[in-house]
């Protein structure tokens, strides 16, 4: 990313943050960073989510990063909540160079978690039947890419939809390929922790991955 567009993004950043006070994070992740773990090259307030600059991306960076989709559509008003349990209003918005490419992401966090809690004290004085409970909130993996990576095994278990002890190796190489779709191995050091995590070997767990490029060079033939 250009110096003059990341000064103006910058600049934006820093006036959301002034307008909406302490409680609104906005946040700059630079796509084209060589390094994907330092995506974030502007932060304000920062304290609403515990990261700071040069920490990695969320998992909606990860997957622009990865897929590199030419027209993602803008996310915002939605809901998410953060590993420590503050519940956010997120927008996320993507920003684009001269020819088109996505090449930035910015995001802004504004913590309601208090403004809940008035919603619903005031909401048992003045109603008088019980509402439609509200809907499940959205959880955010934000904080560091150790997180995304924990995310990231988390849901591949939920996926194969059995804990990893009962896991055959049919099991463990689909919850490994939805790891390698969803840009886990782009996490330092993420092999490592993947295959311990999997009780496999590295070179069991680069197996798995191959097999599955293998499988697609067979379809296209």
């Amino acid at each position: 990313m250009d110096a003059k567009r990341l000064e103006m993004l910058k600049q934006i950043a820093n006036a959301l943050a002034a307008q909406f006070g302490p409680s609104c994070e906005v946040v700059v992740h630079d796509l084209t960073a060589k390094d994907p773990e330092r995506s974030i090259v502007c932060i304000v307030n920062g304290h609403v989510t515990g990261r700071r600059l040069g920490d990695g991306p969320s998992t909606v960076v990860m997957e622009q990063i990865l897929h590199a989709q030419e027209n993602p559509p803008d996310h915002l008003g939605y809901l998410t909540r953060t590993p420590d349990g503050k519940i956010l209003k997120s927008s996320t918005v993507y920003i684009r160079d001269s020819r088109g490419r996505v090449t930035a992401i910015l995001s802004i966090n504004y913590d309601i978690s208090s403004l809940l809690m008035v919603e619903n004290a005031i909401s048992g004085l003045i109603h008088t039947t019980e509402e439609e409970a509200r809907g499940k909130e959205e959880r955010i993996t934000v904080l560091n890419v150790s997180d995304l990576l924990d995310d990231l095994i988390e849901q591949s278990v939920a996926l194969v939809g059995r804990p990893v002890a009962l896991m055959n190796k049919d099991d463990k190489v689909r919850a490994i390929r939805f790891l390698n779709q969803h840009g886990a191995f782009l996490i330092t050091k993420s092999g490592d922790k993947v295959a311990k995590y999997f009780g496999i070997s590295k070179y069991t767990l680069y197996s798995y991955i191959d097999l599955k490029q293998e499988e697609k060079r067979h379809e296209q033939n």
